[in-house]
């Protein structure tokens, strides 16, 4: 879980306009910042069955999200998987 400092680091690169906090953009970023702690706790814990289910639901948010913007506007798409270094 991420703190609101936490957040606010990783919205502030990432934001279209000053008060941007629902861009999907953003709500990439901090998916993708979740999955990557969640994936940690995981190799710790690898029973932990009821957070790799919530692992697997926030990657397929995370894959709608790059979707949807993929077909709403590719250059913004290209540019979010640049800055986050995903595969695509």
């Amino acid at each position: 879980m991420l703190t609101t400092t936490e957040k606010t680091k990783i919205i502030k690169p990432h934001k279209i306009h000053e008060k941007d906090t629902g861009s999907p953009e953003v709500q990439t970023a901090l998916l993708t910042k979740e999955i990557q702690e969640l994936t940690a706790h995981l190799k710790k814990h690898q029973k932990d069955n009821h957070s790799r289910r919530g692992l697997l639901k926030m990657i397929s948010k995370r894959k709608r999200l790059l979707d949807y913007l993929k077909r709403k506007d590719d250059k913004r798409y290209q540019e979010t998987i640049k800055k986050l270094g995903l595969k695509k």
